[in-house]
């Protein structure tokens, strides 16, 4: 058995991808921001909703209320100097255009998108919940845009490695290697 010690109840270990949120400002301009409580839930049948969290009174957030659309844009590691940028300006303090980066629109959804992302959600919020300042968005997936890298055969089949997904923690990290399937260690 490991040798565990009992700590106050202030860390935070919940380990979370790394997604850059796109949203329609009201002039129709691109705004991105960092969220890393991102994560999905089951639904009818075999659907799912991805569920994202959104604290304070951030204009990203401001805009998934008023639109009710976004995109969820999967940071890799080469995307990191980005994710930190985007987190460290407010678009109260103007236009977020001090670094180079490619935009395009969704597919399916009027949503902006970050070209260099190998993954990519465009969501429709179905339902949200209030708890405190934070809104839980529960999100249908509308379109996944994937990395021509990638060649999934089921749903499970997605070799994170690929991705390179930046995971934080209250610090960032990345990913090893890819260790097996389920059932590949009976």
């Amino acid at each position: 058995m490991a040798k565990r010690r009992s700590v106050e109840p202030v860390y935070s270990m919940c380990v979370q991808p790394s997604f850059i949120i796109g949203t329609n400002n009201e002039d129709g301009s691109a705004n991105f921001a960092p969220i890393t409580w991102v994560s999905v839930t089951h639904e009818e049948g075999d659907g799912y909703l991805l569920v994202i969290s959104m604290a304070g009174t951030k204009r990203t957030k401001q805009n998934v209320l008023r639109t009710g659309i976004f995109s969820a844009n999967l940071v890799s590691t080469d995307m990191l100097g980005l994710m930190d940028y985007f987190g460290s300006r407010h678009a109260a303090d103007g236009k977020k255009d001090e670094i180079d980066y490619a935009v395009s629109r969704g597919a399916v959804l009027d949503v902006p998108v970050l070209d260099d992302s190998r993954w990519v959600y465009e969501c429709e919020v179905s339902r949200s919940l209030e708890t405190g300042d934070s809104t839980t968005f529960f999100c249908r997936i509308r379109n996944i845009q994937i990395d021509e890298r990638l060649s999934c055969r089921d749903t499970f089949d997605v070799d994170l490695t690929v991705l390179d997904p930046v995971i934080y923690s209250g610090k960032y990290h990345s990913l090893g290697s890819m260790l097996g399937d389920i059932g590949d260690f009976l």
